[in-house]
């Protein structure tokens, strides 16, 4: 049994067993089968990073718990000091004893146990947007989370994700978005490809990236946007569905040379997002 480092804030509660049930939000997270289990029963997910839990408190969403290493319960006394004042717990361990419990090494020293928030509706979110991604059965978290940076940074005003689509709220997503994820409105669209035609009703032009015959070049659409425009993107390998293919009003590709034929759907978000974002 470790001795809890002297310098702790009061109140912050020293835990040297990786079974302590109070910790219990946080153990092996790398499991994702068991995150799915648990995060839709109590409406948890994982912040990681003192950058990333002020990025989810400044987007309104509340706190549970927050677990640090002993430097950086001393250090981040910002987060530690009004958690306390809230009653929320906020727990301190070895890194070894941390890295235990999670089943990974917590290289930002700090994660938080989030009250998941009720997604808002379709409309809600797309409403005044200009530009939208729809992110089609994307099932790779650290793309998912790579798509939400470069739509905050590329003028993409909302995203909505499809069902079979990966949890942008799921620990690597938030972590590889740097926090985005909280910074861009985004919910999920379903049924699909049915939702295809609720945007295209709210005055969306909705754009398909895959390979087609029919397909006009990225630079033809950079040229001639139209005033809202909804970019779908495809899931890794296969990339869209035939039947959004043919339900979307047009379909787009990025040109491509020395032999390659499509981009990783990050990177391919990233181009898409900076030709057509709004001028």
């Amino acid at each position: 049994m470790s001795e809890a480092p002297a310098g702790l804030p009061p109140g912050v509660v020293w835990v040297e067993d990786p079974r302590d049930p109070r910790v219990r939000d946080y153990f092996q997270l790398t499991d994702v089968a068991l995150r799915r289990v648990l995060e839709p029963q109590e409406g948890l997910y994982l912040a990681e990073s003192d950058k990333v839990i002020r990025r989810a408190l400044a987007s309104g969403h509340r706190m549970r718990s927050l677990l640090l290493t002993p430097r950086w319960a001393t250090e981040l006394t910002e987060l530690v000091l009004p958690a306390l004042a809230d009653g929320i717990p906020v727990y301190a361990g070895s890194p070894g004893v941390i890295d235990e419990m999670t089943g990974f090494h917590l290289h930002r020293g700090a994660i938080a146990a989030m009250h998941r928030p009720t997604l808002p509706d379709v409309g809600e979110v797309v409403a005044g947007a200009r530009r939208v991604a729809v992110l089609e059965d994307v099932v790779d978290h650290t793309n998912v989370g790579a798509a939400f940076r470069s739509a905050a940074a590329l003028g993409v005003d909302a995203v909505l994700v499809t069902p079979r689509c990966a949890d942008p709220l799921y620990r690597r997503a938030v972590r590889v978005s740097m926090g985005t994820v909280f910074q861009v409105p985004w919910t999920r669209i379903d049924p699909w490809p049915g939702g295809v035609d609720v945007l295209r009703e709210a005055g969306f032009t909705v754009a398909a990236l895959a390979l087609a015959q029919d397909a006009v070049d990225l630079d033809e659409l950079e040229a001639r946007p139209p005033e809202r425009l909804a970019l779908v993107l495809g899931t890794e390998g296969d990339g869209l569905s035939r039947r959004t293919v043919e339900a979307a009003d047009l379909v787009v590709r990025i040109p491509m040379g020395g032999g390659v034929d499509s981009l990783n759907v990050a990177a391919a978000s990233a181009v898409a997002f900076w030709a057509v974002r709004p001028r």
